[in-house]
């Protein structure tokens, strides 16, 4: 702000300065006006005229103020509604300063009132990105310009102005004595002033200074924290050193102060003096962090893993555990809702839809019969021991009905966690999917654990470590597991509450005094493929421990597999399991299912329309009577028994029902386990003579003895091996005897004895498949001799035959003897068999 009788001689000087608008007004409304932080004040931005520069004459002189506007108020520049050379205008009723009490040209009024010298200010440009205002000044030449800035600095120090955004900072003054530098480009202001070093005429040489000049030059202005001068064999010009001030007010002061300094000779400017150019320097380089992060692989990377691990188990975690919550729970299913539900039995009161499905038809005769396996099971479950339920049978005995649909159905908090989608999965990713399918864990990133993998690579490639950025399959499975543990334990507290004669007790003390608190979790189909799949079964019963002897849960596991004890135990080594063996429905139960199967359709049908009772399958049809004698061939495979029941309903009679099915099964024999190959493509690992051999033997006896197949010649090569991949493939099933030694086989199903006996009646299947038998031990025999000859010829060309010897010779010779009776005798064999071969079709 100018003062009134300084106008006059402002516009006198300087006839432009009423057209700008760079001078105040005399009367006090209009110098409030004048320092308004608006329009008017953005060309001032950029010096006198727009030319950068404040051009001092005699008895003149320029003053800086510093902590004028705030600092940062540039950051204000081109908010909405503004434009970006203007301030907005209702900062004028915040930081001008008239109101905050830092105008620049009130504080030289009153101190060269106070000090009675002759200073009255003329011109004023504002810095808004700086927080300073250049001050124009003329006095009578009778004081020095360095007196005027001690008067000057005394009364600010003696009347400290501390505006209100800056209540710890005090406001000071400097005089300019250099060339100020007034642009208004958008160079935001640092602590680091960069110093270049540039001659005062063209042509000539400016001088470096040295360390100590400068530090004499700038510490004035504020503390230096370092000087870094340009290395003495660099090529750039011009020269310059780097000032570090401890404050960014300070170097804004210095800069504004000492830009375009002429450093004398006397000063050690040299001959013609040395300029100084003054700009601000960007302490932190360009991409210093990319940098950073590219030149420090080893510790950047496991940062990133670490953080990312951190936010995946912070955000990711909870989210996986309320969805698999909800999958237990089955809080997302429409059809559990109440809602749901009575409008669903409003709308069947009006159509009458519901009929039973066929799965379901006849089961209660398969329930009656096993009514105290399911008694069993659901007091097991209301009995706290920590161990696991083992629901043992052949395949399509009906385990999972049996838990699921009979002992559970009343249990609502339930998870049944099918191990034969994870085991059959193909790849990392799939195996990943299957089992968080399984338990409803999402969000699921397995595609996530390819590129993971490889960017681990990459990165021990880089570094030469490895930075667990990638998850193997097994830790993947853990985070499931270690989710729906929490997720269980969740759901087994909800149900406690304050009033409960047990609410002092803690968690774990409720859940093990409260085992009917407890979710279920059901294990379908352990050890299915057990010879391929022993990390996912391993890590399931592992987690199946943990819930038990946690008391977070009970785990009811069904397996086909008979030697399912020894992987649980290693699992829970000190604990004797709960098992049910459920084996196949006696003849009577059998044809009981049937008929009650039969039966279904037509209690469900209308009643008739002249009021007659309804005609039963089993009632009128009079071919029912076969059915002791098919179920007899058939077994009491439930379904075996189910695929007989529809083939019924189609019309076709018992007999002729069980001779399809036969039939078929025997097709399925030579597909699966002689003719064909594995579905996946992969080799077998047993040969169709050895298959043929068992196939033989049990359609003529109902049991053969298990160590019997093991000494035969045919199984001489790996014969358990071959037995355990056969009982895997449900051939054979091998019975367990005493001590859990395999004692005896038996056929896979019980319709499967039938299909031998069909596949043996078979003349030319026969013939070929026993060829192939006699063709293998021929060979064995061959090379039996092959061996005793070898030995008998080395043993002849010795000079001398001691005594000893004899009884070796002896034993070579009646083998060779042994095993050639044995060729011919199935030479003789063969021939008859390549009769029936080149005779019959």
């Amino acid at each position: 702000m100018l003062l009134k009788n300084g106008w006059h001689r402002a516009v006198h000087r300087n006839p432009s300065l009423a057209r700008t608008g760079l001078v105040a007004r005399t009367s006090l409304a209009a110098t409030q006006r004048h320092w308004a932080v608006n329009g008017r004040y953005a060309s001032v931005q950029a010096g006198e005229n727009k030319t950068g520069h404040i051009n001092a004459g005699a008895n003149e002189g320029i003053l800086f103020f510093n902590n004028v506007f705030p600092l940062k108020i540039q950051k204000l520049l081109g908010i909405p509604f503004t434009s970006k050379d203007h301030t907005p205008r209702f900062l004028n009723y915040i930081i001008s300063p008239s109101i905050t009490g830092t105008d620049p040209t009130k504080i030289i009024e009153n101190a060269s009132t106070k000090a009675n010298i002759s200073i009255q200010a003329t011109n004023t440009l504002l810095r808004l990105k700086e927080g300073g205002a250049f001050v124009k000044f003329t006095h009578d030449g009778s004081t020095p310009d360095s007196e005027l800035e001690k008067v000057l600095k005394q009364y600010l120090k003696e009347n400290p102005v501390k505006p209100w955004w800056s209540p710890f900072r005090k406001m000071q003054v400097n005089l300019v004595k250099g060339r100020p530098w007034v642009e208004d480009m958008f160079r935001l202001p640092t602590s680091r002033i960069k110093v270049e070093f540039i001659p005062s005429e063209p042509g000539e040489e400016a001088v470096e200074l040295s360390q100590e000049q400068l530090y004499a030059f700038f510490r004035p202005y504020g503390k230096l924290a370092d000087i870094k001068m340009q290395p003495p064999d660099s090529k750039v010009l011009p020269k310059s050193a780097s000032l570090d001030f401890a404050r960014m007010q300070k170097a804004i002061m210095a800069r504004n102060c000492m830009h375009g300094y002429l450093v004398t000779e006397a000063e050690g400017g040299g001959k013609k003096g040395t300029v100084l150019r003054l700009t601000y320097e960007q302490k932190i380089k360009p991409h210093w962090i990319r940098d950073w992060l590219v030149n420090h692989p080893r510790i950047v990377i496991p940062i990133i893993a670490a953080l990312v691990a951190t936010i995946t188990v912070a955000v990711f975690d909870p989210i996986r555990t309320w969805f698999v919550k909800a999958h237990i729970t089955r809080s997302l299913h429409i059809q559990d809702n109440a809602v749901y539900q009575w409008i669903k039995g409003y709308a069947t009161d009006i159509i009458r839809w519901n009929r039973k499905d066929d799965d379901d038809s006849g089961m209660e005769a398969i329930w009656d019969d096993r009514k105290g396996n399911i008694e069993q099971i659901q007091t097991w479950l209301m009995e706290t021991a920590d161990t696991f339920i083992i629901v043992q049978g052949p395949r399509g005995s009906g385990k999972r009905e049996l838990v699921v649909d009979q002992a559970l159905k009343d249990k609502k908090d339930k998870v049944i966690i099918d191990c034969k989608p994870i085991q059959e999965a193909r790849g990392d990713s799939a195996t990943i999917n299957a089992a968080a399918a399984q338990v409803g864990y999402r969000p699921v990133f397995s595609w996530m654990n390819s590129i993971s993998g490889m960017v681990d690579m990459a990165a021990q490639g880089a570094t030469g470590v490895k930075t667990g950025f990638s998850e193997t399959v097994d830790s993947q499975l853990s985070k499931i597991w270690n989710n729906t543990t929490t997720a269980l334990r969740q759901i087994a507290l909800e149900n406690r509450h304050k009033q409960d004669k047990d609410a002092h007790l803690g968690d774990d003390e409720w859940l093990e005094a409260h085992p009917e608190r407890r979710p279920v979790v059901i294990i379908d189909n352990f050890l299915h493929k057990s010879q391929e799949g022993g990390m996912v079964y391993e890590k399931i019963a592992d987690w199946a421990a943990r819930l038990t002897t946690a008391n977070i849960a009970h785990v009811v596991f069904l397996t086909n597999d008979v030697s399912y004890s020894k992987s649980l135990s290693k699992a829970l080594p000190d604990r004797v399991f709960r098992q049910i063996g459920l084996s196949d429905c006696s003849p009577e139960v059998a044809k009981k299912f049937v008929i009650n199967h039969l039966d279904a359709d037509v209690d469900d049908d209308p009643p008739l329309k002249d009021g007659s009772p309804k005609e039963l399958p089993s009632q009128t049809r009079t071919d029912l009577g076969e059915l002791d004698t098919c179920i007899d061939l058939l077994g009491g495979r439930l379904t075996d028994l189910e695929f007989l029941a529809r083939r019924i309903k189609t019309g076709e009679t018992p007999t002729k029902a069980v001779n399809e099915i036969i039939d078929q099964s025997a097709s399925e024999i030579l597909k699966m386990y002689l003719f064909g190959s594995n579905d996946d493509g992969s080799a077998r690992k047993w040969n169709s003579e050895q298959a043929w051999l068992l196939i033989k033997q049990l359609a003529a006896n109902d049991t053969l003895r298990y160590n019997e197949i093991i000494l035969s010649d045919t199984y001489k090569s790996g014969g358990e091996a071959v037995l355990h991949a056969l009982e895997q493939a449900e051939l054979i099933s091998v019975v367990s005897g005493p001590n859990g030694r395999p004692a005896s086989i038996k056929a896979g199903k019980p319709v499967y004895h039938s299909a031998f006996k069909r596949l043996t009646e078979d003349h030319v299947l026969k013939s070929k498949l026993d060829l192939a038998i006699l063709t293998d031990l021929t060979k064995v025999e061959n090379a039996t001799i092959e061996k005793c000859e070898n030995e008998l010829l080395l043993l002849s060309k010795l000079k001398s035959q001691p005594a000893q010897m004899m009884p070796r010779i002896q034993y070579l010779l009646a083998k060779l003897a042994a095993s050639q009776e044995k060729v011919e005798r199935y030479e003789g064999e063969g021939k008859v068999l390549k009769k029936v071969l080149g005779e019959e079709y």
